[in-house]
């Protein structure tokens, strides 16, 4: 039986999440609840009209900085672009609840995430990448900064590889700050080719246990990208 949330800031052990990966459901998406969520390596995924499901799943989907696959001729396409961070939170998130997904009807960026995820944009624990085109926004991507590792969650692209760009001028700057690993949470064959692995939940929770406790904030006040 999958536990409810009550009005007690707390999770269960994600350990013991159903074999579909859901840890809990209902509870809200306060700031702090989010925050103690995504330290724990759960976060919340759910449809329109739904409760509020918490997610752990197994396998889980990380990229290790190091095995990031940026190809000759992405490289090349990485002039085609200015790339910026936290310049455009509201229209990244919104943009990327619009985004067609193969075999999704609608999207899970419900208006209550949007909301969410702009209070923790404005409390400095989410980010967004963008790139821009002759002064458009035509790609991006959004995640939260936990300690030492990124939990992604969403990106866009309205131009060919615009996305992917962004991508890479966050893995590199995750490097040079001394992040550990982005974590890309369910599994998809896009983010693998881009140098992704599945490992256990067991795995992903020891890793992230002390990657939280890592990192400065400040290292996001990006001004020359």
């Amino acid at each position: 039986m999958i536990p409810k949330l009550t009005y007690h800031l707390s999770f269960p052990n994600p350990a013991d999440a159903s074999k579909e990966g859901v840890v809990a459901y209902g509870g809200d998406l306060s700031p702090s609840r989010l925050m103690m969520a995504y330290r724990l390596g759960i976060f919340p995924w759910y449809s329109k009209g739904d409760p509020i499901l918490w997610w752990s799943p197994d396998p889980r989907l990380i990229l290790e900085l190091d095995d990031f696959k940026l190809s000759r001729s992405l490289r090349k396409k990485r002039a085609h672009f200015e790339v910026r961070f936290d310049t455009a939170f509201s229209q990244v998130i919104r943009e990327c609840s619009m985004a067609p997904r193969r075999g999704q009807k609608g999207s899970w960026i419900v208006p209550d995430m949007i909301e969410a995820y702009e209070t923790l944009h404005a409390l400095g624990h989410a980010h967004s990448v963008e790139a821009y085109q002759n002064g458009m926004l035509v790609g991006g991507l959004y995640g939260v900064s936990v300690g030492g590792v990124f939990c992604g969650e969403s990106m866009f692209a309205k131009v060919s590889d615009a996305s992917k760009v962004a991508f890479a001028v966050l893995v590199e700057h995750l490097r040079k700050w001394g992040y550990s690993f982005i974590d890309c949470q369910v599994p998809t064959n896009h983010l693998k080719s881009l140098g992704a692995k599945e490992v256990s939940r067991e795995h992903f929770l020891e890793r992230l246990k002390t990657a939280v406790e890592q990192i400065d904030a400040n290292c996001w006040n990006v001004r020359d990208v």
